[in-house]
């Protein structure tokens, strides 16, 4: 009798898109658990008196640690590839919001916000990282970096809407009212408790063969790549992009919280923002073949721009949840893009030191723009600055448009 024949492995590309859906899925719980906290943390401290410039500091705090940190953090991925980063990520991110439920003071909550934000970023550049040397033409590029975005968009949603219905619910469910220190403190839980989901999405993951080093380009520093025009370029549309992300993320709670809109609406406003960035990006792969990077960058500036102008004249729940579709509609459609033409301009030894390097640039803007924010909110009031940053990015679209080859 002849043996059985072997049971056929799995489809090539079946394994793949498991294995991307998987890294997708850990990045929703990792990110998510940063967006809940950005959302919360502001949210308590101006429950507890603090100013629009406080609340600046504290949000500037998610991604100080970031800009020390990026350079390493990708040079350590370049070393080590994908799960011993991951691993100290999920640690130091858990712990940050767990400091936050013993302590739910404003101190506690910088602190939180530093671990936070380094974790989450070292995390990000392995996770891009993997992902980018996976694909095998630029094609690829720009379907899987669209696949992967999807998860900051999606966690963009549930991070902030899971922690708003906790705070408006959990001390209404203890016998306290909505909005109580209970209702913090099980925001908090949950968002300590998210950065381990995304161990359990991750550990399984192949790592992928390391890079052998190509005429010395693993000791070259990653700052002789700034001589390339277009990563000049693409690092300076890149922040504006990025501002127009983090005046968004601090004006709306700023917004809300002035017009007396429960946490629950901040919540939903913002993540109607994430539904519309995790919508395009769903389509984005589909159309991938056809889509040009600087053509989709330009286009994303110029309606970012008009939407800002618009905005902050929005005053009910409902047209200020439409902005914010609108808006995350244009910015969601950025992050693969840009993503792509960095992994095209870059020579693969240095992929993790490239990517830090742009983590680093934008999060030094992160933290520098919400202190500006804060300021210009006490002096100028916050219109002004949607105003500001708009034009800014109107203007960058040119800069865009060069990012063709």
């Amino acid at each position: 009798m002849s043996a059985m024949p072997p049971a056929p492995l799995p489809e090539p590309e079946v394994a793949q898109s498991w294995a991307l859906l998987r890294l997708i899925c850990g990045h929703i719980c990792l990110h998510g658990s940063m967006a809940g906290l950005r959302m919360a943390a502001p949210l308590l401290a101006l429950r507890q008196g603090h100013s629009a410039f406080s609340v600046g500091v504290l949000l500037a705090l998610f991604s100080l640690t970031q800009v020390f940190l990026a350079l390493p953090a990708g040079r350590y991925a370049d070393r080590h590839g994908l799960k011993r980063p991951m691993a100290m990520g999920v640690v130091a991110a858990s712990s940050g919001a767990a400091l936050a439920v013993l302590w739910p003071q404003f101190w506690v909550l910088c602190l939180g916000a530093l671990l936070m934000g380094g974790a989450t970023g070292a995390a990000s550049i392995a996770l891009q990282r993997h992902v980018g040397r996976a694909a095998r033409d630029s094609t690829e590029l720009k379907r899987v970096f669209s696949w992967l975005a999807i998860g900051p968009a999606v966690s963009n949603f549930v991070g902030p809407v899971a922690a708003g219905l906790l705070i408006d619910h959990v001390g209404v469910w203890m016998g306290g009212s909505a909005g109580d220190d209970n209702g913090f403190r099980g925001a908090f839980v949950l968002l300590a408790l998210l950065p381990w989901a995304t161990w359990l999405w991750v550990r399984h993951t192949t790592e992928l063969p390391p890079v052998p080093p190509v005429d010395g380009a693993t000791r070259q520093p990653v700052w002789h790549l700034l001589r390339e025009p277009r990563m000049r370029r693409l690092l300076l549309v890149n922040w504006l992009l990025a501002s127009c992300w983090d005046v968004h993320t601090f004006v709306v709670p700023v917004l809300g919280h002035e017009r007396a809109f429960s946490a629950s609406v901040i919540g939903a406003i913002l993540g109607g923002f994430a539904i519309a960035a995790a919508t395009v990006r769903v389509a984005m792969p589909l159309l991938a073949a056809h889509l040009k990077e600087w053509v989709v960058v330009s286009s994303a500036m110029v309606a970012t721009a008009l939407m800002f102008s618009i905005y902050p004249l929005m005053v009910s729940p409902w047209s200020m949840g439409l902005c914010s579709v609108l808006l995350g509609l244009a910015l969601g459609s950025v992050q693969p893009m840009i993503m792509s033409t960095l992994h095209q301009i870059t020579p693969h030894a240095l992929h993790g030191q490239a990517l830090g390097l742009r983590l680093a640039s934008i999060n030094l803007s992160s933290v520098l723009m919400p202190i500006l924010f804060g300021t210009a909110g006490l002096v100028v009031g916050v219109s002004v600055v949607f105003w500001t940053v708009g034009a800014a990015v109107g203007l960058g679209s040119r800069l865009a448009w060069r990012l063709r080859p």
